[in-house]
């Protein structure tokens, strides 16, 4: 009999071992300890460590998802990192994968132990996983304040993805709180002391009730009356269509006409001879061969070279070779062949084929450096090929650069004046400014608002992502600017669209569902 009960006493328990074993590595039922719910859960030294385990958690979720809403600017992320390493490489899809790896690792880790705790085992976490907490916690902190240094703006990004994401958040916090109700529950319920269920319960209740009252704050232009939705942006392709075509190429143009954009955006320097071309980085190193052809000339600036010079440059096959968008599709072998026979644009030749399209034109100017020829007289030279040259229509013309922009006024009034930043109403209305084009990180839909009361339209740049794009057209915005005009051309409405009504319905049953489910589990 005494046998029996010994057996009895010390049968298999798998889910507990599996625990114990993945949390502590204590396979052995003799190495584990059992602890009364409401009695301390471990030692001092673990208690200690558990707030660090917490922290590595929500420093982790918090660097994931801004680095997962950063997604629209990663190829600025690649790009600055190429002007610094001298290599392209794509940083940004390898910091994403190591940042949700690690969440993951927490996150199990802290998933097991709730389900020690609710199975009244005590906690003790082996001292591999401490070093990987303390390597989590110290890589989520220092990454994140590494990007808030280098890349402060980002973290406007985040604030603008909540308008989006933030009612979906909002269900998935209350989910979790719905699942810990029960090791609180029991802990709490069975504390010998009041002080001990007031220390376990209080936070708990608190933290719900913020998150059931938080949607109060909440605001987004996405949830509005049903006929209030604005028109679908218009589409101006950064560059062309840089992610199926090699950036500011004629390909890269003919790209973005055929997937029904609206608009081009390119970048216009000035070479050594006076020939105005397509190129955005200072240097020819990244999008062209120079380092084959003139390997000794791949750190000079590309406007001291002449026009005969970049033609025998070739701006496509770099394309193929660095992948420079994570999110690339495969090419057909016929884009291929096309994409590694392109050389360097001419604006006058970009000019002929938007205005044969009837595309609008917009591009960022850049100065020749010093003791270039044109260097004084850069402006004078671009209008005169946009003048004399191209025969484009003026009002194809977004004219963005600010120098000058009264003689630019004069001599081509059909200009659509286009200025780089905010400013109030009535200096733009002076300047004859028609159209704002502001970073997407300013975009707020009541300056959309007040600056289309006085005719005078925005653009933001650059949109890539379906969910910014959402919101800019939620905004009111009236054109973005983006790499990925084949992808956001088959959105019919934005990805997330409700009324006030069906959003207070969602926001009131996800809270009262919550109650009942945590009412019963502490009933019980």
């Amino acid at each position: 009999v005494v046998r029996r009960r010994l057996l009895q006493r010390y049968e298999h328990q798998p889910f507990i071992s599996c625990l114990a074993g993945f949390y502590s590595c204590r396979w052995k039922r003799y190495q584990r300890r059992r602890t009364e719910p409401g009695k301390c859960c471990c030692k001092t030294r673990e208690c200690v460590f558990f707030p660090l385990l917490v922290g590595a958690f929500c420093f982790s979720l918090v660097f994931l998802y801004m680095w997962g809403e950063a997604k629209n600017d990663y190829n600025n992320f690649d790009w600055y990192n190429y002007g610094n390493l001298g290599f392209w490489f794509l940083w940004s899809l390898v910091l994403l994968i190591v940042a949700a790896i690690l969440f993951m690792y927490i996150t199990l880790l802290l998933v097991l132990a709730m389900c020690l705790l609710a199975e009244g085992q005590q906690l003790y976490l082996h001292w591999s996983h401490k070093i990987g907490t303390f390597l989590v916690l110290g890589f989520s902190i220092t990454a994140l304040f590494i990007l808030s240094v280098l890349w402060g703006d980002q973290w406007k990004t985040v604030r603008l993805s909540f308008q989006i994401t933030a009612p979906y958040l909002h269900i998935g916090a209350i989910t979790i709180m719905v699942l810990l109700s029960w090791p609180v529950a029991l802990h709490a319920i069975r504390a010998d002391k009041k002080v001990v269920q007031v220390i376990i319960v209080g936070p708990y209740l608190a933290i719900l009730l913020f998150l059931f009252l938080i949607p109060l704050g909440m605001y987004s232009p996405c949830i509005r009356e049903v006929g209030t939705l604005g028109p679908k942006p218009a589409l101006i392709g950064h560059r062309g269509a840089p992610m199926i075509a090699p950036e500011n190429t004629e390909m890269s143009f003919q790209k973005t006409i055929e997937h029904g954009g609206d608009g081009l955006e390119t970048d216009v320097t000035i070479s050594y001879d006076g020939v105005p071309f397509l190129m955005h980085d200072s240097t020819l190193r990244r999008t062209t061969n120079i380092k084959e052809v003139y390997p000794n000339d791949t750190a000079q600036n590309a406007a001291l070279f002449s026009w005969d010079t970049l033609q025998e440059l070739n701006a496509g096959t770099w394309f193929l070779k660095d992948k420079p968008f994570s999110c690339m599709g495969s090419l057909s072998r016929a884009d291929e062949n096309q994409a590694m026979n392109q050389s360097i644009y001419k604006l006058s030749n970009f000019l002929r084929l938007a205005d044969s399209q009837n595309k609008l034109v917009i591009f960022d100017l850049y100065r020749p450096p010093e003791k270039h020829p044109y260097r004084n007289s850069w402006i004078n030279r671009t209008l005169e090929v946009i003048l004399n040259e191209s025969g484009i229509r003026p009002h194809l013309v977004l004219w963005l650069e600010n120098d000058m922009r009264s003689y630019v006024q004069s001599v081509a009034p059909g200009f659509q004046q286009t200025m780089g930043r905010k400013a109030p109403v009535e200096d733009l209305l002076m300047d004859k400014i028609v159209k704002l084009n502001l970073a997407y990180t300013e975009m707020s839909s009541e300056d959309i608002r007040k600056y289309a009361e006085n005719n005078i339209t925005t653009n933001f740049y650059v949109v890539n992502e379906p969910w910014l794009f959402s919101l800019a057209w939620c905004s009111g915005a009236h054109s973005v600017t983006t790499n990925a005009v084949h992808t956001l051309k088959n959105l019919s409405q934005p990805l997330f669209l409700m009324t006030p009504q069906q959003y207070n319905i969602m926001w009131i049953l996800t809270d009262v569902t919550a109650v009942l489910l945590i009412s019963l589990i502490f009933a019980l």
